[in-house]
């Protein structure tokens, strides 16, 4: 199928990883492994879904739109999740945009055979519903964090989050896409960025940021990181 690449094993993304062999035998004819390119957009909001996807590697960032103008992120996907829990919940469309922010490849598999797969429940619906938690979580404490904690305390988070996803100390981000995801303007983005460099725990060049420091990174990491990371699966 155009698109796709050879299945390797075995999978890095932990909901499938965590599924006995036999249930991911079963799973397995019904998923592909496709390519996440950098700044692709898997949905729009109102747009009815039709795959969910297991990235292996990459991250997906989940943004809020106000207005069809400003974005916000609500939340990270990486090889801890599944972009599309909403449909294991039974919605059919999406809230938020899913937007790439770095590359890697997913498992994707049609919305239909998930819920066929789903309604069989044990493990793979137990794993569903504790990954649900865990995004719900994430979702609420950025919320708090956005409104409670300083720019450079939240970009340190944000950043350890990406960093533990993608499993890379380079990555690449933009000033704009940092900017929505704090919901601050690009000013505070370079402030906040310039306190980072300042102590000598990244290196941020052109949008490339290199994560020099990790524990110094955590350290300067509001209690967020640390809260977000005991409510994953």
């Amino acid at each position: 199928m155009p698109g796709t690449v050879p299945i390797r094993e075995p999978i890095t993304n932990q909901i499938l990883a965590g599924l006995p062999t036999k249930v991911y035998q079963r799973l397995r004819p019904d998923l592909e492994e496709i390519p996440l390119s950098f700044g692709k957009i898997l949905y729009e909001p109102g747009d009815i879904i039709r795959h969910v996807h297991f990235p292996n590697q990459g991250i997906v960032s989940l943004l809020t739109l106000v207005e069809n103008r400003s974005a916000l992120e609500v939340g990270i996907v990486g090889n801890d999740g599944m972009v599309g829990i909403q449909v294991f919940l039974g919605a059919t469309t999406s809230f938020n945009r899913a937007l790439v922010q770095g590359a890697g490849t997913a498992m994707r598999m049609k919305v239909e055979s998930l819920r066929k797969h789903a309604k069989q429940g044990g493990s793979l619906s137990n794993l569903l519903l504790r990954y649900t938690h865990s995004l719900l979580s994430q979702i609420s404490q950025s919320a708090a964090c956005n409104r409670f904690h300083k720019v450079d305390a939240r970009l340190a988070r944000w950043l350890m989050m990406t960093h533990d996803r993608l499993n890379s100390d380079k990555f690449r981000l933009t000033q704009k896409f940092i900017a929505d995801m704090l919901g601050v303007r690009r000013e505070g983005v370079t402030n906040a960025a310039r306190a980072l460099q300042k102590k000598n725990l990244i290196r941020y060049v052109r949008g490339l940021i290199t994560v020099i420091d990790r524990p110094g990174l955590a350290a300067a990491a509001c209690e967020c990181y640390e809260i977000v990371k005991k409510a994953a699966i």
